[in-house]
């Protein structure tokens, strides 16, 4: 077989490093990243990698994309639904103790998820995020810039993209529609989670 070419390469780890940050590229940011004419550019590099069995491509998902040998086929988890988080304002989670499971096949998920949050609201759109999908969240306290981070301020649960200004904190949304949250000195803040992949149900 032959070697893939440099370029096919780095975005294979472009891929992979967009993975470990949090959720895999659309094309149109792969396009963007390598300065590609056109988005069918870059699908044809990625549907290549895909043909060279290095991911797989999960149809009708705008961020399809996963890398193989990461975890055995078929692998699945049961992953417990919390409650509500917000994209947009923040309102409560609604953490009950005997919440619903649901199993659901690894592979979904670009990192191991600990629990499923209910989406509402419209400011992640522009990152696929939509009302109603349910949000896989990987439990940590500390994010990367650009990360997409579930977060609690003044007791309340969000969904944003994290941003340091300075010595500052900005939550922002994917959706010009919506302001950016910006965090306050003194103010009860915390990262409860990273988002690591989304369930879209009926």
């Amino acid at each position: 077989m032959a070697s893939p070419s440099p370029k096919r390469t780095a975005v294979l780890a472009f891929i992979r490093e967009r993975i470990e940050e949090g959720q895999p590229p659309s094309l149109a940011e792969i396009a963007l990243a390598f300065g590609f004419a056109s988005v069918t550019a870059a699908k044809k590099h990625v549907q290549a990698l895909a043909d060279a069995g290095q991911i797989e491509l999960v149809p009708n998902q705008r961020r399809g994309i996963r890398l193989l040998g990461r975890d055995a086929p078929g692998e699945l988890v049961s992953l417990p639904v919390l409650g509500r988080v917000a994209a947009g304002v923040p309102i409560g989670a609604d953490i009950v103790e005997d919440a619903p499971r649901l199993r659901l096949d690894r592979r979904l998920f670009s990192r191991a998820p600990d629990y499923l949050l209910r989406v509402q609201g419209d400011s992640m759109v522009d990152d696929g995020i939509l009302d109603g999908d349910l949000v896989g969240v990987h439990r940590s306290n500390a994010a990367r810039d650009g990360q997409v981070v579930v977060a609690r301020v003044d007791g309340e649960i969000t969904i944003k993209r994290l941003e340091h200004v300075g010595e500052g904190i900005r939550l922002l949304p994917r959706n010009p529609a919506h302001s950016p949250i910006v965090v306050e000195p003194g103010q009860d803040f915390a990262i409860e989670g990273i988002f690591c992949g989304l369930i879209r149900q009926g």
